[in-house]
């Protein structure tokens, strides 16, 4: 009789998505056969999150949709593993029967384990630790699920920041960070598969090495992964307001292969609200972070999120934020709605402001920005650049799907590029901008 086979459903951030690579690792490592897709297979294995309520709402709504394939289709037994296994790790095997086997962020790697255990028909298992500690080295045979020449490159694992909306560091834990040397060894086995672009994640990236206490820093992990040579992409994504140091700016200025792009979430321009939030030691760095970056690095790619409806929140703490990001004038923005999340100091905050409000508030945000988005996009018209080719054009797609450096996967848009002549996913082109639709660019190659 074959092996079971194990098919994966991966939700939430990039971080997440890591965790699912390196699940798949080690059981394509094992001899565990993967499937094509979740509906297809013996095992559906189902890798939650639980940042917030829509993502809490999302898992659920995954796992008992995996429920359905079980009790209908091929699909012999389903296990859920990731953050909301983790947070809810006495209540959800409680509340979720129809799940044969739950799996915390510590206990990874022993899902080839599990699998063969559920197999045998040995009943279910809970392999949940009460706080994550461990801090993975993935295995060569990471099986990347991105879709394209590019990766996540996941450097530190939990959090030490204390913000008052967010539940990461309960769930994951302390920040742990990996050693240069293992993140060097790692980039150079993805480049070597054909990956052009490496995109560093960690709850918060330029805090990575803080904690090892050796001298361990974000600008010398650039510096090391600088030094790999030859041509492709860093990308540095989560950062944190007050850790865009001038030695950072400097070695991203310095080093060719980092893209002169920095994803810095704010959360808040009103000092009032950031000192609510506990992330008061930002409030001044958040004032002068546009305008200090584009000095250091002319030409850099900014993009920020913003959390609107955290308690407290007035009309004029609004106004303020409005007002400081159609000055800032950020390339990419998101915004998302507060979330009151159980065990954060948060929770029990008063007063709520109302969702109708919240609603608003966030639209307003948006249409701010897709002003703003608008006008740099114009400004790019007739200009030149050079372009990650991701996927090649289709009898159903004319037209070939890139990305620039100032365009991070999954939540800056695209490029698209009408080219004439074949072309390969991972290639370079040189380009010139011809028009945009919404948060995506046209664009033709260049002789």
């Amino acid at each position: 009789m074959a092996p079971w086979s194990v098919g994966f459903v991966s939700l939430g951030c990039a971080k997440n998505l890591v965790d699912s690579e390196h699940l798949a690792g080690i059981l394509r490592a094992e001899g565990i056969p993967l499937a094509r897709r979740a509906e297809e297979a013996d095992v559906i294995l189902v890798n939650t999150c639980a940042f917030v309520g829509d993502a809490k709402e999302e898992s659920l709504t995954a796992i008992l949709r995996a429920g359905r394939w079980k009790q209908a289709g091929r699909c012999r037994a389903l296990v859920v593993a990731g953050c909301l296994a983790q947070r809810y790790r006495t209540a959800l095997p409680a509340a979720l029967p129809e799940v044969d086997a739950f799996i915390g962020l510590d206990d990874l790697e022993s899902i080839g384990q599990v699998v063969r255990r559920l197999e045998r028909g040995a009943g279910r298992c809970v392999a949940i630790g009460p706080r994550p500690r461990k801090l993975f080295e993935p295995l060569p045979t990471r099986l990347l699920m991105t879709g394209g020449p590019f990766a996540y490159l996941k450097i530190a694992e939990g959090c030490n920041h204390r913000c008052a909306f967010c539940a990461i560091p309960m769930i994951r834990g302390r920040q742990r960070s990996r050693r240069i040397a293992d993140i060097v060894r790692e980039a150079e086995h993805l480049l070597a598969g054909g990956v052009r672009e490496l995109n560093l994640v960690a709850q918060d990236t330029t805090a990575y090495g803080r904690d090892r206490g050796d001298g361990t820093s974000l600008p010398r992990l650039l510096r090391a992964l600088g030094g790999i040579g030859g041509r492709f992409w860093i990308r540095v994504l989560y950062g944190h307001p007050a850790g865009i140091t001038d030695e950072l700016l400097e070695v991203m200025g310095a080093t060719r292969q980092v893209c002169r792009y920095l994803d810095v979430p704010i959360q808040h321009s009103h000092p009032e609200m950031l000192r609510a939030m506990h992330r008061a030691g930002t409030a001044e760095a958040v004032r002068r972070l546009p305008e200090r970056i584009r000095a250091a690095l002319p030409g850099v790619t900014l993009r920020t999120t913003c959390l609107v409806g955290f308690p407290g929140e007035t009309a004029a703490h609004f106004a303020d934020l409005l007002a400081y990001i159609r000055a800032a004038e950020f390339d990419h923005l998101g915004v998302f709605v507060y979330s009151p999340e159980e065990g954060t100091a948060g929770y029990r905050l008063r007063p709520r402001v109302a969702a109708r409000c919240v609603a608003r508030r966030r639209s307003c945000l948006l249409r701010a920005q897709q002003a703003i988005v608008r006008r740099h996009a114009l400004a790019r018209i007739g200009t030149t650049d050079v372009v990650l080719l991701l996927d090649p054009p289709t009898r159903a797609v004319p037209w070939a799907v890139a990305r620039h450096a100032g365009q991070a996967p999954e939540v800056d848009g695209e490029t698209r590029v009408r080219v004439s002549r074949p072309a390969v996913a991972g290639t370079w082109l040189r380009v010139r901008y011809t028009g945009a639709e919404g948060y995506d660019l046209c664009a033709e190659p260049l002789a």
